[in-house]
């Protein structure tokens, strides 16, 4: 699976740190680190409609998780593609004030 994300991000963060503590080894792509990483998530971005709404309220659509044919922002639901289980509170690192 590859999940598409930002470290300015407090959700992509959160998935990192959750990717860690469950030893998950998913591919991170940060796309502000690279150009061709940006390219890449914006030409996914411009064209599906899951984001629709994260365009329309001026939103960057990140974590954003692929996996195959298939695409979410829902973290449980990517987790649940590869039979894990739902985040836990504990597992969250921070949280939005």
């Amino acid at each position: 699976m590859k999940v598409y994300g930002a470290d300015i991000c407090i959700d992509c963060r959160n998935f990192k740190h959750i990717n860690k503590l469950r030893n998950l080894n998913l591919e991170y792509i940060n796309i502000i680190a690279d150009t061709a990483a940006l390219k890449e998530f914006l030409m996914i971005r411009d064209k599906d409609e899951i984001f629709k709404a994260c365009r329309q309220q001026g939103g960057i659509g990140i974590p954003c998780f692929v996996d195959g044919g298939r695409m979410t922002l829902d973290i449980d639901e990517a987790f649940s593609w590869i039979g894990q289980p739902p985040v836990r509170e504990e597992e969250i690192l921070e949280t939005r004030d």
